[in-house]
């Protein structure tokens, strides 16, 4: 007989797993048996994506090509995945992006969305399956943030800012959920080696030759394991712990200013 695996009769909603650290999520969760249902909005990476895991682990894996930034895309989403007969036991929300540069003569509709996607449809879905979890007494919610959530970021403020919001939300519902069975965490990579570093310009910072990015399989990894064991946050890699968990010994004006210099273009 096969040896029963953690994830088995369960299923994980994954959110940009088309590439990149929710690529390597969705592999850690598959490797674990949890069947996949897999959201992003390049429809032929995505199955891709699907296909390889199904057939490498042994797991169900759904593709649904949607583009999340849009308003009511999450409850969209949440219908699709009800249509088709399916539950989701676990939620990872890893879409999201940033842009760099000044706030002043940015593009309205990108700052914005980035407000859509990194908070709005993060918590749209949160609302849709919570419930359910909680009733269930299993399952959970595995959000990615970044490091960039313990402070504001002159240069990337609306990024900075989301991902705070993501941060103080998960950890609430960490609070809500405990004692229930339900797990809540929330990753928080530095720089990650991805594609997210080429849309949001950031590869083009102080920041990116301030040291050697991290890739991102074994940052899906850590959040893997911190979300399994009910790890309120994961910070991925020594530097990056001691860095975020310094900011609240700061002061706030020397903090803006390193913020600043980092995020500033490379000369």
């Amino acid at each position: 007989m096969a040896r029963k695996r953690r994830g088995d009769g369960q299923t994980a909603l994954v959110t940009g797993a088309s590439m990149g650290i929710g690529v390597d999520l969705a592999e850690c969760f598959a490797r674990d048996g949890y069947d996949l249902i897999l959201a992003a909005r390049n429809e032929s990476a995505l199955n891709d994506v699907a296909k390889r895991l199904a057939g490498k682990y042994k797991i169900q894996a759904a593709a649904i090509a949607i583009d999340l930034g849009v308003p009511g895309a999450g409850s969209k989403l949440a219908g699709d995945i009800r249509a088709r007969g399916l539950n989701v036991d676990v939620l990872v929300n890893n879409a999201g992006y940033g842009i760099a540069g000044a706030f002043d003569g940015s593009n309205e509709a990108e700052q914005l969305g980035m407000i859509d996607l990194n908070i709005r449809a993060l918590v749209e879905l949160t609302h849709e399956f919570w419930p359910a979890m909680l009733k269930n007494k299993r399952g959970g919610v595995l959000n990615v943030a970044s490091t960039a959530a313990f402070q504001p970021g002159p240069l990337m403020a609306v990024y900075y800012a989301s991902k705070a919001f993501v941060l103080s939300f998960s950890e609430a519902l960490w609070k809500e959920a405990e004692g229930t069975g339900v797990h809540v965490s929330c990753l928080c990579p530095g720089p990650t080696v991805s594609a997210f570093r080429e849309r949001a310009g950031t590869d083009k910072t102080r920041l990116s030759a301030a040291g050697t990015p991290m890739p991102s399989a074994p940052v899906a990894r850590m959040g893997y394991r911190g979300f399994q064991r009910n790890k309120r946050v994961v910070i991925t890699g020594l530097r990056n712990r001691v860095m975020a968990r310094s900011v609240a010994f700061t002061p706030r004006k020397i903090i803006l200013n390193i913020v600043k210099h980092l995020q500033s273009p490379r000369a």
